[in-house]
C-alpha cells in the first residue's frame, strides 16, 4: 500500500471535521472522553474554525490510499505557552489534529503523516517534532511510543489544556531515507500565520 502526501485546501474542511467526528464517535464507543465538550474539548464548530486557519495558513496535509482520503495532520510551530517552554518551541514543530480514517487504521497512514512532519521539521532547520496527547487516553499515548516517540513529560497544573501528556521525538530518530521520502511525497510548503491558538492534537 502506497500512501501519498499532499497540501490540504480549503474544501478539505468538512473531509477533515467527518474525519473528526467519526474518530470522536469511535473514541467515545470505548469509554474515552477525548474531544468530549464535557472534558473541555474542542466544540466541531470551534474546531472547524481553527482547522480552517491552519487551512489557510498552508499547514494543513492529507494523507491519500489509492486517492482516496486516508488521514489529515496539521504542522506548525504553535502551541500552549502552558505546555512547551519558549526553548522547546523554536526548535520544533508541533504536529496537531492527527486523525486517520478508520478504514485505513492500522495500515501505517499515521506514522506516514509523522514522517512528513520529521521532513517539515528538518526543513525548517529544527530539530524536534513534539505534540501534546490527551491527558487520560493511555492507548494513545501507547500509539506515540511505538511511533517512537517518549513522554516529556506530563504538564503542569498551570496548564489548562485536557491535552498535556508532552511526547517528543528528534528528528535524527527517523531513517534518513524515510524522512527524504516524506520530503518528496508533497512540497514543503508552510506559512506561518499569527499567533492563533490550538489546543489540542487529534488521534492517528
Amino acid at each position: 500500500m502506497t500512501v501519498q502526501i499532499r497540501p490540504a485546501a480549503l474544501d478539505d474542511l468538512n473531509l477533515i471535521c467527518r474525519l473528526r467526528l467519526q474518530r470522536a464517535s469511535w473514541l467515545a464507543a470505548r469509554g474515552s472522553d477525548q474531544w468530549s465538550t464535557e472534558a473541555s474539548g474542542l466544540s466541531i464548530d470551534y474546531f472547524a474554525q481553527v482547522v480552517d486557519r491552519a487551512l489557510t495558513g498552508g499547514e494543513t496535509w492529507i494523507a491519500e490510499v489509492n486517492g482516496e482520503p486516508a488521514g489529515t495532520i496539521t504542522v506548525n510551530d504553535r502551541a500552549d505557552k502552558q505546555l512547551w517552554s519558549d526553548i522547546e518551541l523554536a526548535d520544533s514543530l508541533i504536529v496537531h489534529y492527527l486523525i486517520v480514517d478508520l478504514r485505513f487504521a492500522g495500515q501505517g497512514v499515521g506514522r506516514t503523516l509523522l514522517t512528513h512532519a520529521a521532513a517539515l521539521t528538518r526543513a525548517r532547520g529544527r530539530h524536534w517534532v513534539r505534540l501534546d496527547a490527551w491527558t487520560t487516553n493511555s492507548d494513545l499515548h501507547a500509539y506515540y511510543r511505538r511511533a517512537g516517540f517518549h513522554l516529556a513529560r506530563i504538564a503542569g497544573p498551570d496548564s489548562r489544556s485536557p491535552s498535556c501528556a508532552l511526547f517528543e521525538r528528534h528528528i535524527d530518530s527517523w531513517p534518513a531515507d524515510d524522512i527524504l521520502v516524506g520530503a518528496h511525497s508533497a512540497s514543503l510548503r508552510m506559512r506561518p500565520l499569527a499567533r492563533y491558538p490550538i489546543v489540542l492534537p487529534a488521534f492517528g
